[in-house]
């Protein structure tokens, strides 16, 4: 055999081991240096290349959440909130309810970290593995309607619909006029027993029907949305508040 390193490294790239080939020649100054067995040398290329493949895999699906900003759930203050109990907030982060399709619906007024659990249960998701989406409402009829004659639009909508968790924040949050509610409802009825939805609002949905303009709509996305879903009352001081940062010293 009278192969080089760069005629290996370009075999693993024909056979589609990109990670491999980077790493090739540390890997064979490693394996050297500590007398690696064959069987080592081989168990060190496969999870390296795994490893290497996952973490690409990831870095991909959180690029595609679109998270406004990241915040895991370690930054989250249990003890600010009445909402949840420690046993609760574990149990949400076991995702077994995203497995189920269940939805969750965080009521609340702003500020009290509805937004903030909604992104910590999307980054448990992805790093479990899931395909997440986070959009505003505002910006998810922006989408609907210009959908027909948008290509971003379309392509966006396309993510959305083949996401396993979607997260619409601020659901309610402006008036939806009948054409608006009916698009919207299209899409609650694809996602429906498909993905899960974590909706975020300070309205209750018995209020929802006021803002949608059409009862027959309202019900018809109420009972996809409730049909499995848990209801979450985020209660209290807002949380911005009571950790904003000021431009002046509390000292005179």
């Amino acid at each position: 055999m009278n192969k080089t390193v760069t005629d290996l490294q370009e075999q693993f790239r024909q056979l589609r081991l990109s990670e491999t080939a980077e790493e090739l020649p540390q890997l064979l100054r490693e394996a050297e240096k500590a007398s690696w067995t064959y069987l080592e040398f081989l168990e060190c290329l496969t999870g390296n290349e795994l490893k290497k493949r996952e973490w690409k895999s990831q870095e991909r699906r959180m690029k595609w959440a679109r998270f406004p900003y990241i915040k895991s759930l370690n930054e989250f203050i249990l003890e600010e909130q009445t909402a949840l109990t420690a046993r609760q907030l574990n149990q949400l982060v076991e995702l077994n309810w995203l497995e189920q399709q269940y939805n969750l619906i965080l009521l609340g007024p702003p500020g009290v970290g509805k937004t903030f659990l909604a992104i910590g249960l999307g980054l448990e998701a992805i790093n479990r593995g899931f395909h997440v989406y986070f959009i505003t409402m505002g910006e998810l009829i922006h989408l609907l309607k210009t959908e027909e004659f948008s290509n971003k639009s379309k392509v966006q909508l396309k993510r959305i619909k083949s996401s396993d968790l979607v997260i619409i924040d601020d659901l309610m949050y402006i008036a939806m006029d009948q054409k608006e509610a009916n698009l919207f409802f299209h899409l609650i009825n694809h996602l429906y027993e498909r993905s899960s939805i974590i909706l975020t609002s300070n309205k209750s949905p018995d209020k929802w029907g006021e803002l949608m303009g059409d009862q027959g709509i309202t019900t018809a996305i109420l009972d996809r949305l409730l049909h499995r879903v848990e209801v979450i009352h985020m209660d209290g001081d807002s949380y911005r508040m009571k950790h904003r940062e000021s431009l002046f010293s509390a000292k005179v």
